[in-house]
């Protein structure tokens, strides 16, 4: 019987391989700043099929991440910071005539396997496929520095190189890989001392790229994205006194109940729903207090909507709910799929009467939850006000976000509509609010309610007059429901109106996201 060996396959990249990409990354370049959780997602939402991985005895050995770019940016002056959209990615172009490397990476200690060569035998494949000009990148020239004194700028040293002057390690490794030196990029990428800062500016020109024929361009297959339509529901709760923890139950199941047989697939209640709780209670408790009581529910409230959210097939946003980490209360909502997994997500900032009031903290994390209706994100309320969050997470691929609020008067329900409408038109995402009506005369901060629950679009001729999707009555429960595109939004992207992801000005402005390490609330 022959002996069993390990296999070293190159493959694309799924957001299961974060993690090691994340640790491949910061052991090959242990002096540089590694990427994070969200650049890489970015990066692999941006472009699925043009991000690969190596893998070797089921360890992360090598990545590999490329975009297209229309000629004019990619052979243009640039920067690795502008050209890749801070490293998220998000510069991507559906209708770039080139394909744009701007990260190969591989394990110092499998070096000797050519896993650089097979990384670059993938690009041509996919430039070729998809009927592109060529592949442009900006190489590393770690040779640079050291000779320095021999070669005061880093033209001059990669035309010594291209003239064999001299050898430089990665790029004579493009000459043998059929590139050709374009010129040198200053200031590409200063953590890259070796190179100077610098990079050389290299193209490979695709041997079988044919002119389109005029009126007519159609650069190989478009990328089949797994879904299209996504159906969303938004919950204006009507809170009322409950006698049990049953009574909770059978409302909230109701909605689910409801929502499912019309076949949606996200279904979004209103921050602090849960609070209805309280009105279990028979005395009136101070409001810190109250909120701490709510968290003895929680067991029942994992079961209640990991249960339903597989029972009734259909993705549940639980709104928001007090719970207790390291004895700190935080604002917390609950994401439950319907394939059993499970998400949350901390209100990044309380307001005022939140930390007055009941104490709550901050969380230090906002993530993107993968689904099988794509990538989404969701922010409590105020979070919406603050549109970095949702820049950050729009680099990183969301297309819906979901906003579970509560306001008590119409100027404060204003501010978070207003708010997510703008983050709506900025990103070119969908956003869904939630909140209560009703009242709760025995809890502190609950008494009344303002709400106009809706679920929002872009502004643009695919989408819904005024931005508005869908609607509810202000103040009275129901249900909020609309099909949701995410062929238009991502058509809006490249070709709308205006482009507002696509025109941004990386060279001028970024998000910045410093995060907090020991912090994943």
């Amino acid at each position: 019987m022959s002996e069993k060996h390990d296999k070293l396959l190159v493959r694309p990249a799924t957001p299961d391989d974060v993690d090691g990409i994340v640790q491949l990354v910061a052991h090959a370049y242990p002096g540089m700043a590694p990427y994070t959780d969200g650049m890489l997602r970015g990066q692999i939402n941006a472009f699925p099929t043009g991000v690969w991985v190596a893998t070797y005895a089921d360890e992360i050995v090598g990545y590999c991440a490329t975009i297209r770019l229309p000629e004019r940016r990619a052979l243009g002056r640039h920067t690795w910071q502008e050209i890749s959209g801070g490293g998220f990615g998000s510069t991507h172009d559906t209708k770039g005539e080139y394909l744009y490397g701007y990260e190969v990476c591989v394990d110092p200690e499998m070096r000797r396997y050519r896993i650089g060569q097979r990384f670059y035998k993938e690009r041509r494949r996919l430039a070729i496929e998809l009927g592109l000009r060529g592949i442009v990148i900006g190489g590393r020239m770690p040779g640079y520095q050291r000779r320095r004194n021999d070669y005061p700028t880093p033209l001059e040293y990669a035309q010594a190189v291209e003239a064999h002057t001299i050898r430089d390690p990665v790029m004579n490794f493009q000459f043998r890989n059929g590139f050709e030196l374009i010129g040198t990029l200053d200031g590409y990428l200063p953590l890259d001392t070796e190179s100077g800062g610098s990079a050389a500016h290299m193209i490979w020109k695709n041997p079988h790229y044919t002119e389109p024929v005029a009126g007519y361009d159609d650069r190989g297959p478009a990328i089949q994205h797994s879904v299209d339509q996504v159906r969303v529901a938004t919950v204006q709760y009507g809170q009322r006194r409950i006698n049990s923890f049953e009574d909770f139950r059978q409302q909230v199941l109701y909605f689910v109940d409801v929502t499912a047989d019309y076949r949606a697939d996200f279904v979004l209640f209103p921050e602090l729903f849960t609070m209805q709780l309280l009105s279990l209670e028979h005395d009136e408790i101070p409001p810190s207090e109250g909120m701490r009581r709510i968290t003895q529910h929680q067991d029942d409230l994992m079961e209640l909507f990991t249960d339903a959210a597989m029972k009734y097939n259909i993705n549940i946003i639980a709104g928001s709910t007090p719970m207790l980490r390291d004895d700190v209360l935080y604002n917390v909502s609950q994401i439950f799929l319907r394939d059993g997994s499970y998400a949350d997500q901390a209100k990044i900032h309380p307001t005022p009467n939140e930390d007055y009031w009941w104490n709550i903290a901050g969380g230090s994390n906002v993530r993107l939850i993968d689904t099988d209706s794509g990538p989404i994100a969701v922010l409590i309320c105020y979070d919406v006000e603050f549109p970095e969050l949702v820049r950050y997470l729009t680099d990183q691929g969301i297309n819906i976000l979901f906003v579970p609020f509560l306001t008590d008067e119409r100027q404060s329900y204003c501010r978070v509509r207003y708010c997510a409408q703008a983050r709506a038109v900025e990103n070119q995402i969908y956003v869904a609010l939630a909140g209560s009506c009703g009242n709760l005369p025995n809890v502190h901060n609950m008494d009344i309610h303002y709400a106009q629950s809706c679920i929002l679009s872009p502004c643009d001729f695919p989408f819904a007059r005024d931005g508005i999707a869908a609607d509810t009555t202000p103040n009275v429960e129901m249900i909020a429901i609309a099909d949701l595109s995410l062929s238009s939004l991502r058509d809006s992207r490249q070709n709308g109106t205006v482009r507002n992801l696509k025109d941004r000005r990386h060279d001028l402005y970024s998000v910045t996201w410093h995060g907090r390490r020991g912090y994943d609330l």
